[in-house]
């Protein structure tokens, strides 16, 4: 194992001379190219962070005139409509209670109204029932009138047309006897009339 480390190392070494044998640099010209290329870097970042500080601060200068232009702008606009709100909030306040109001009061009258249509229809309901009432005792009583009335004025006249057919039958009769003629037809005509 101690031989492996010893040839590790000569390696190490060897390839170390071999780097600086070819090139002809040692580690430290490499160390210091490196330095260089670093610094070189970091000179490049410094100038770009420069540029990006400055054009940073160009932005912010433009962003301060812009603010500054809109606030003297807006500045005026506003307070004008401040002063208009404090003005119009009282009469708009005065509307709404004013709406507020209306509403109340319309409320009220509806419902007054809703009580005296209920009132008139309750009425009206009462007197067609009223209506009703005379109008089907009217009704009877005509009725009861045509009733006594067929039977006062119709019965009599049929005993009048009755009559009046006997006595027409009798003439008939009578007129026949001196014509010769038979009795027998004028009594089937009248029993015809009276079935």
């Amino acid at each position: 194992m101690r031989l492996e480390v010893k040839r590790r190392r000569t390696s190490i070494f060897t390839s170390e001379a071999a780097l600086t044998g070819r090139l002809g640099w040692t580690m430290d010209a490499w160390v210091q190219i490196f330095v260089v290329v670093a610094a070189v870097a970091i000179v490049i970042q410094t100038a770009m962070l420069t540029a990006l500080f400055l054009q940073m601060k160009r932005l912010s200068e433009r962003l301060e005139r812009f603010t500054g232009e809109l606030e003297s702008r807006l500045t005026p606009i506003l307070s004008r409509v401040q002063i208009f709100l404090e003005d119009t909030q009282p009469k708009i306040s005065e509307m709404v209670a004013d709406a507020s109001h209306v509403v109340y009061l319309a409320r009220a009258q509806a419902q007054k109204v809703d009580r005296v249509f209920t009132e008139a229809a309750d009425r009206l309901r009462g007197q067609l029932v009223r209506a009703d009432h005379i109008l089907t005792g009217a009704l009877e009583a005509v009725e009861d009138a045509g009733s006594k009335f067929s039977h006062s004025v119709w019965r009599p006249m049929h005993k009048v047309s009755a009559l009046v057919q006997g006595i027409k039958v009798g003439i008939d009769l009578l007129r026949a006897r001196r014509t010769n003629r038979r009795p027998e037809e004028p009594l089937e005509q009248e029993e015809e009339l009276f079935i």
